[in-house]
């Protein structure tokens, strides 16, 4: 993969993920609204509580795009998309599974389809190795 687009794949995951997951811990009310989705009021704390682990995944990747230009980092990036890749498979195969059981609304959807779309970009791009131009 270039570098400019790997870059930018890093920033775009990373500022999404960050700004969400920081929403998510200062106004869940207003950020559910804003994604169009609506859980009851006694669920809030604990979507701030996930909204630290979503800015956490964030922060990740936008550490994963500072190794994008730094030669010899190749395997710290490949381990940033692993590990994101784990988190946002285990999301997105969780919102699944409750949306089909009736749990979440259809609106989640929207979330694990983007999730399962970055693993599915993050999978390829291990698999072919893409990360082996970030030693150059």
């Amino acid at each position: 993969m270039k570098q400019p687009i790997l870059l930018a794949y890093q920033l775009a995951a990373g500022v999404s993920d960050s700004l969400t997951g920081a929403f998510l811990i200062v106004e869940p009310a207003l950020t559910l609204r804003l994604l169009g989705l609506h859980v009851p009021a006694d669920a809030l704390p604990f979507l701030s509580f996930i909204g630290a682990f979503v800015f956490a995944v964030g922060l990740s990747y936008l550490y994963g795009a500072t190794l994008v230009y730094r030669a010899g980092c190749a395997s710290r990036l490949e381990a940033v998309w692993i590990v994101t890749a784990i988190v946002r498979c285990s999301v997105a195969a969780f919102i699944l599974a409750r949306v089909a059981s009736g749990v979440l609304e259809p609106g989640w959807l929207t979330i694990a389809f983007f999730d399962g779309a970055c693993v599915l970009i993050q999978a390829a791009g291990l698999r072919q190795g893409w990360l082996a131009n970030v030693d150059r």
